[in-house]
């Protein structure tokens, strides 16, 4: 009876310390490039674009986008948390029509893949 509980005693302190392994696996929430998402993504070059080349890179002009953007912002948008921000309702519009006008590869919108596929489907 004594060896069964020393067992069970033995089992319940692998399975608890197995799952402290488990939590300290994931430190980081956030990569420091993540963090600066804002000053390396294709919304830096949104800023910067002359009506003419909006119309070139987003295939519409200002004005039929803003009115998109604020058709679409509450199906869109996401909530941000205490680990990071989440991508903008504008990024994630602008990702979208760019890789529509385009095709080209997730890589060339400056949002990671995963995400640039998530929003995309």
């Amino acid at each position: 009876m004594e060896e069964a509980l020393l067992w069970s005693f033995y089992g319940i302190c692998i399975a608890i310390k197995g799952r402290n392994k488990r939590k300290n696996r994931r430190l980081r929430w956030s990569r420091e490039w993540l963090l600066k998402r804002q000053e390396f993504s294709h919304v830096r070059l949104l800023r910067e674009l002359e009506p003419d080349d909006w119309r070139n890179y987003l295939r519409m002009d200002t004005e039929t986008y803003n009115h998109l953007l604020k058709s679409v912002t509450p199906y869109i948008e996401r909530q941000n948390t205490c680990m990071r921000k989440a991508i903008s309702a504008h990024e994630r519009l602008s990702a979208t029509l760019r890789f529509l006008a385009t095709r080209r590869s997730y890589k060339g919108i400056g949002i990671h893949h995963h995400h640039v596929q998530a929003i995309t489907e």
